[in-house]
């Protein structure tokens, strides 16, 4: 398994850089597979730009971008930025900072700035402070990146470890004990009647991982409950093929909708999260780390893997085959009526095994973060 580590940080540097958009110096939104060429026999010696499209760009993925690559040797940033450093492109990225209204992007610009360039960090925590995450409407994930940002660093003066607090403070009140969840959108926040009780599993994971940045800065002993709750309710829910799925209840902790089933959960998200609580306070949920990576390498839907050696690619996710997203609206619908109801038979109807043939920085980023030379998979 140790092997798999290794492959998915040389992978996810390759990669990266074939996500690069050298002529606007950020990423791409995203890359999908070329159809056309995909046809034509190819090898990774063989593989170019003309297997994978770029589409759109993204400062939000050049932020996670940064962040993986602050735990890696600088050549690897130089490879993947073509010539220039992370710490330059970093400050590249926060140029115009004081103008962006979206709390998640400063929040993940003042964390790759923090890792960097300390020096340049300051216009970013003005802006998040601007954008008032104790306060202001913002979805779960974005005030978890705020305080993971928060959290970031050496050392905090005592307006920033205040800040911290009360975002930490928001993030506890909203956790749902009874469930071991999060809600998608927290209390006093405009939500949906229809998905008002449906969190996902990134609603899960940034929040564990936050409160866990939290707790080894504070030895915030409620906080350290509420991560470990959130821990074992993310193991309880993990699919017997070590899945981690996609929509929840938060009333019960149950599954709502299984898939799409995102390789980004398997390979880094899931891990980078459980690490973070582990070098909190010591839970060690390395079981369930193994068996989301052994999905990766081998997801029974596909009888194969989302692992594309030929393109050197991770695909995004396998999904079922159904028009738009009819299985998870229809599974909302009969569990917002009921606790206990579900649509039966969706598994027969519109059948898991559908690859979604392309990949988004950010997972590549995420998988540098979580598996930095540093670490290890001792158990596996």
């Amino acid at each position: 398994m140790q092997q798999l580590v290794v492959e998915l940080r040389q992978l996810a540097v390759r990669a990266m850089a074939r996500m690069y958009r050298p002529e606007h110096r950020i990423f791409a939104f995203r890359v999908r597979r070329n159809s056309a060429a995909s046809s034509a026999p190819r090898t990774r010696e063989t593989a170019d730009a003309a297997d994978l499209i770029q589409e759109g760009i993204s400062r939000r993925y050049i932020a996670i971008a940064l962040i993986g690559l602050a735990d890696h040797p600088p050549d690897s940033a130089v490879r993947v930025l073509r010539g220039s450093t992370a710490a330059e492109a970093c400050r590249r990225l926060l140029e115009d900072v004081g103008s962006w209204d979206n709390l998640g992007d400063v929040a993940l610009a003042l964390w790759a700035a923090k890792r960097l360039d300390p020096s340049a960090a300051k216009a970013a925590y003005r802006q998040l402070c601007a954008l008032n995450p104790v306060h202001g409407r913002h979805p779960t994930v974005d005030l978890s990146w705020a305080l993971t940002a928060l959290c970031q660093g050496r050392g905090s003066g005592a307006e920033e470890t205040a800040w911290a607090k009360e975002v930490a403070d928001r993030l506890m009140n909203n956790f749902r004990p009874a469930s071991g969840l999060f809600p998608h959108w927290p209390d006093g926040t405009h939500r949906s009647w229809l998905r008002a009780h449906v969190c996902c599993f990134a609603d899960i994971v940034y929040p564990l991982q936050a409160l866990s940045y939290y707790v080894k800065r504070t030895q915030d002993p409620r906080a350290a409950d509420i991560a470990r709750a959130c821990a074992e309710r993310m193991c309880a829910n993990q699919g017997p093929e070590g899945q981690w799925w996609w929509h929840f209840d938060l009333r019960t902790g149950s599954v709502i909708e299984r898939y799409p089933v995102y390789a980004v959960h398997q390979s880094s998200m899931a891990p980078m999260s459980f690490f973070a609580l582990q070098d909190a306070c010591g839970a060690d949920h390395t079981p369930a780390i193994r068996r989301g990576l052994l999905w990766l390498l081998h997801a029974p839907e596909i009888d194969g893997s989302l692992i594309d050696r030929q393109v050197d690619c991770i695909w995004r996710k396998v999904a079922r085959h159904e028009p738009g997203k009819l299985a998870r609206g229809l599974q909302a619908l009969a569990s917002r009526l009921h606790p206990g109801w579900r649509v039966p038979g969706l598994g027969g109807v519109f059948r898991a095994g559908w690859i979604d043939h392309e990949s988004r920085p950010y997972h590549m980023g995420w998988i540098l973060h979580a598996w930095p030379p540093t670490r290890t998979l001792s158990r596996a």
